[in-house]
């Protein structure tokens, strides 16, 4: 059975420049979003996604890590939030970090707007089954 792949968009909001190369070149190696869009600090990315002329560039998936300078990530979900009813489309959140601190887990697997919590380094295929999630009838297209 054969389907074809959707294109989708991933945004990365990360000020670690080695972990974004890793990021995107892993995307590249497995040929799945269309684009990908990367910022370093959740107010870059909180600008974007509220100029209007970026309307129809948003990104079905955004990866955020949590500790960063000038908007950190938990302030960036939190302006997320805000935003998510006026985006017209479903963009889904997952928060990253190195942080093992069962706090921050616990601060975002109970927030209703992140998706999931995920470690770095990012497991290939976790990061696969979500890639997949976004490609109707694929299965185990790692």
């Amino acid at each position: 059975m054969s389907a074809e792949r959707k294109m989708v968009t991933a945004c990365i909001i990360d000020d670690d420049d080695i972990f974004i190369y890793g990021f995107k070149k892993f995307m590249e190696i497995k040929g799945v979003f269309a684009e990908i869009l990367n910022f370093s600090n959740g107010q870059e990315a909180i600008d974007y996604l509220k100029d209007p002329s970026y309307a129809d560039k948003l990104p079905d998936v955004i990866f955020v890590d949590i500790n960063m300078p000038v908007m950190d990530g938990w302030e960036f979900t939190h302006n997320f939030e805000e935003l998510k009813s006026q985006m017209g489309k479903k963009v889904s959140l997952y928060a990253i970090s190195s942080s093992v601190d069962v706090n921050d887990i616990n601060r975002a697997k109970k927030n209703p707007v992140i998706e999931d919590y995920i470690l770095k380094p990012i497991s290939e295929t976790y990061i696969a089954d979500i890639i997949n999630s976004y490609q109707p009838g694929l299965r185990n297209a790692n």
